[in-house]
């Protein structure tokens, strides 16, 4: 029979969320066992590589100094100084109205910093080789889990038995833990998928992060590091399924085409410089976020339409308040009333946010050109109001007020 290990912390997950909560519990101190059954892919060239990027809104990049992670991804990182909203809803695929919200307005500091994902893979699984009280098991998944008043019982795909005080469910969507908790999780499709790449482009993206709306949902383009001389952007273009999928299978020459006309030719004429990733597009709220020695972080708790950059900077969130109440209860990380605090302090939170974004994102597949007219005309009034505005900015970043 295996032996027994002992842990303070369990964490079920290796994506960008789990590898950071392991980075974070470490740091701080505790014991840490991370899995996944995936092997993180580190570059950008390997096939299945995650071409996405993460914008690190102001409250996560302090998150990230704190657990310290952001000396190794500051130096990588393109700052987001203004975000534009442009609507180009008119019967042509033209800019119609362009609103930037700059965070001059409301702060000294960019809105955020924006990092590929596979580079943050590969710089914190970096970092974790630097922790000793940190175990990354990649290739292993959580294979069961039993739990008790006075710990967790993991049992691990390559036969390894855990105790620990505490585990996290970091496992996506279809969270491995959260079912094996007995927590239920309400489901939203929309019909869309989300095309992921990487563009150059004659024009300077000037460290604006662009939002175009037309139909099927936004075409966002986020900047990255110039690339051999030419100004580059991460992009998500959202649409509903069958037409992501026509996407995702043309010519490069007819892709780069069709892109250029759905950026409303804001940048010039758009280069496709890397693979082409379809993600799809769903909100999911996990019923609850806690259970006896269990607590949900990120997709496990909660998913949503990649609008605002608010996926992974909520996860922080969640990772933060833990953090918090577990610094505070250093014997027992896992005790039940840490976790119904941790419980009272985000879900409700979570629901509002999914829920705002959920409504962002109907408006932006709208089609009929009447509801187009009627998603300029909300842009408009928002952005007219100066004090609407700046609210709107700092609830963006996650301000309270």
């Amino acid at each position: 029979m295996n032996t027994l290990i002992e842990t303070d912390i369990f964490i079920s997950g290796g994506g960008v969320a789990g590898l950071t909560a392991a980075a974070a519990f470490g740091m701080a101190g505790f014991s840490v066992i991370c899995a996944d059954p995936t092997p993180p892919i580190t570059d950008a060239a390997t096939e299945g590589s995650d071409l996405r990027t993460t914008a690190f809104l102001q409250p996560s990049r302090d998150f990230l100094e704190r657990v310290g992670l952001w000396a190794r991804l500051g130096p990588h990182a393109t700052p987001l100084q203004i975000m534009r909203i442009v609507d180009a809803g008119g019967p042509e695929a033209e800019a119609r109205v362009a609103h930037d919200f700059n965070a001059a307005d409301i702060s000294d500091l960019p809105f955020g910093w924006n990092l590929p994902n596979w580079l943050l893979r590969r710089e914190i699984v970096a970092h974790l080789a630097t922790l000793p009280n940190v175990d990354f098991r990649p290739g292993v998944a959580t294979a069961q889990l039993l739990t008790r008043a006075g710990e967790a019982r993991v049992t691990l795909s390559d036969g390894s038995r855990i105790a620990a005080k505490l585990v996290i469910g970091a496992d996506g969507r279809d969270s491995r833990v959260r079912e094996a908790a007995g927590i239920s999780a309400r489901k939203l499709r929309y019909g869309q998928k989300a095309l992921a790449f990487a563009v150059s482009h004659a024009l300077p993206h000037d460290n604006i992060s662009t939002e175009i709306h037309r139909s099927g949902g936004p075409f966002t383009l986020v900047p990255l590091p110039d690339r051999d001389g030419q100004p580059c952007s991460a992009v998500v273009w959202m649409e509903r399924g069958p037409e992501a999928m026509r996407l995702a299978a043309l010519p490069e020459a007819a892709f780069e085409a069709a892109m250029t006309e759905r950026s409303a030719h804001l940048f010039g004429p758009l280069k496709l410089v890397s693979r082409r990733t379809l993600w799809p597009i769903i909100s999911q709220i996990a019923d609850r976020m806690v259970a006896e020695r269990v607590a949900l972080v990120a997709e496990a708790a909660h998913v949503m339409p990649p609008i605002g950059a608010q996926g992974l900077n909520m996860s922080l969130a969640d990772l933060r308040v833990l953090l918090d109440l577990a610094e505070a209860n250093r014997d027992d990380p896992g005790q039940p009333d840490l976790l119904a605090r941790y419980q009272r302090a985000r879900h409700a939170e979570i629901v509002a946010r999914v829920t705002g974004v959920d409504a962002l994102n109907r408006a932006s597949m709208a089609q009929a050109q009447g509801l187009r007219d009627l998603r300029l005309r909300a842009l408009n009034a928002i952005y007219a109001v100066a004090p609407v505005r700046r609210v709107m900015m700092r609830a963006g970043l996650g301000a309270k007020g």
